[in-house]
């Protein structure tokens, strides 16, 4: 019954609601993915650049890199090439092209109605403008509520069960130990909050993304001739005219679409909520770099497993098996046996840092609803003793709910994200016509937005005067 539900909600109703609202915030914003797409690479190496005592927006796009870049780059793909043959590849890429504007706009308004916690950093995301933006509180609190079930428990059981048994197979680690082990690292991040997760995320997530870009493209690299032919099968496919793949048109359609929408989580609600950790000089610059996150995810890992498998010359039309099965074999049929313990080890990168992300997701949901010391200290206990308990369990009935209850909250999400888009493209076009202006970095004037409830503290009224005397005050600094 679970399942079938699922199926309703996750494989057919909520693919409708994000291509559709995503292909529509596309065209009202004058496909901003693409106008800003040039733009995005420049953003990206400013957010490296942090205020002291502050989250730098390059943090805020490793810890959502962090969720994004998980199990689902590595198995996800599997599964959709199996079920969907190659062209479910493509549909990822469209759903990847149109999430990135959804993306842009839910982390543009995370960073607009994002709140100063009183430590010097901040907090926000979709329950924050729905209650400030839209005046929902119960709404919010709903939401809340779904986002620490599904992120903060529930999967992350299932994220310690992955990575423990994955360890097993690999190495023959008992999973009770591992899972003991995983526990004890967890807590020595948890313990030091949001800052020193980000820092562990600024870590872990370029090594574990670079390492595993870099062998799946040697593997494209000594294939590379049969590069052009595989991008033609994959383009044939996904329209239902490649012969070997014809009766898989509507299951490429479907498969590449879901699997898209849970690789890149953008319109989801999730990574909002730490896209408003950062400190930036306008919402719209994190909207980029947020947009940005999608394509790296999709476009660059999501593709690089794709190819590793269709190139490897182990994969076949009607092959049955995980996807997490796939891609290790795959990546063995070229560099050897060694290539299935690489899979492991990055899958088990890839999981620790998605914990990390789920955690901080459901205690952002905690902070929203209670600021009581003891409930946050509660939470980090119930998560280590589920990531324990969830190593030697099979979670697999706990997945289909926690799936169930993310679409719940991607729902509310969505509907939030429609009711504000006019807020947003408002921001939207502040940040164009600064740009325009010759403005590098755009700055958010709130004295502009009086009819918005904001945190001042955030975002001060004439933020340029601050910006100019910061800028006379470094000129004037003796240079060397």
């Amino acid at each position: 019954m679970l399942d079938a539900l699922n199926d309703f909600l996750s494989g057919k109703l909520l693919i409708v609601l994000i291509v559709g609202l995503g292909s529509y915030f596309t065209i009202r914003s004058r496909f901003v993915q693409f106008r800003h797409f040039g733009h995005m690479f420049g953003v990206f190496k400013e957010s490296l650049r942090g205020q002291a005592g502050q989250l730098s927006s390059f943090q805020a796009l490793m810890l959502s890199l962090a969720g994004r870049v998980g199990a689902g780059n590595i198995a996800g793909v599997g599964i959709a090439v199996t079920l969907g043959g190659p062209g479910a590849v493509f549909w990822m890429w469209v759903t990847a092209l149109v999430g990135m504007s959804s993306s842009f706009f839910e982390c543009t308004l995370a960073q607009v109605y994002k709140r100063a916690d009183g430590d010097g950093l901040y907090r926000g995301g979709p329950a924050y403008y729905i209650q400030h933006g839209l005046k929902l509180k119960s709404m919010a609190v709903v939401f809340s509520i779904l986002l620490l079930v599904t992120y903060g428990f529930a999967f992350n059981g299932l994220q310690s069960y992955t990575v423990t048994h994955s360890l097993q197979n690999a190495f023959g680690f008992a999973p009770e130990h591992t899972g003991i082990a995983l526990a004890v690292l967890l807590a020595i991040v948890f313990l030091g909050g949001i800052k020193r997760i980000a820092a562990v995320s600024d870590l872990l997530v370029p090594v574990k993304t670079l390492a595993y870009i870099g062998v799946t493209l040697y593997v494209i690299g000594t294939q590379i001739e049969h590069v052009p032919a595989m991008l033609e099968t994959i383009f044939k496919s996904a329209f239902g005219l490649d012969p070997a793949f014809g009766g898989l048109l509507g299951s490429a359609i479907i498969m590449g679409v879901k699997r898209g929408v849970f690789a890149n989580e953008a319109g989801l609600g999730s990574a909002p909520n730490v896209a408003a950790v950062a400190a930036v000089k306008h919402p719209g610059a994190q909207g980029v770099v947020q947009a940005f996150s999608v394509f790296l995810d999709t476009f660059v890992i999501c593709t690089c497993t794709a190819l590793l498998i269709l190139l490897s010359g182990f994969y076949t039309p009607g092959f049955e098996g995980d996807g997490i099965v796939l891609t290790q074999n795959s990546l063995a049929a070229v560099v050897g046996d060694w290539g299935r313990l690489f899979v492991s080890v990055a899958l088990s990168l890839f999981v620790f840092t998605c914990i990390l992300y789920n955690y901080y997701l459901g205690e952002n949901s905690l902070q929203f609803l209670s600021r009581n010391r003891a409930v946050l200290m509660t939470y980090r206990a119930l998560v280590l003793a589920l990531v324990v308990w969830g190593s030697t369990q099979n979670l697999s009935t706990v997945f289909a709910f926690a799936d169930i209850t993310m679409t719940c909250l991607a729902f509310v999400n969505l509907i939030a994200l429609a009711l504000l888009f006019k807020i947003g493209l408002r921001v939207m076009r502040d940040y164009d016509e600064q740009r325009r202006a010759g403005v590098n970095q755009p700055v958010f004037d709130s004295s502009k937005f009086k009819d918005l409830d904001l945190d001042r503290a955030a975002w001060p009224a004439n933020p340029q005067a601050e910006t100019a005397t910061d800028n006379a005050a470094a000129q004037a600094q003796p240079q060397r």
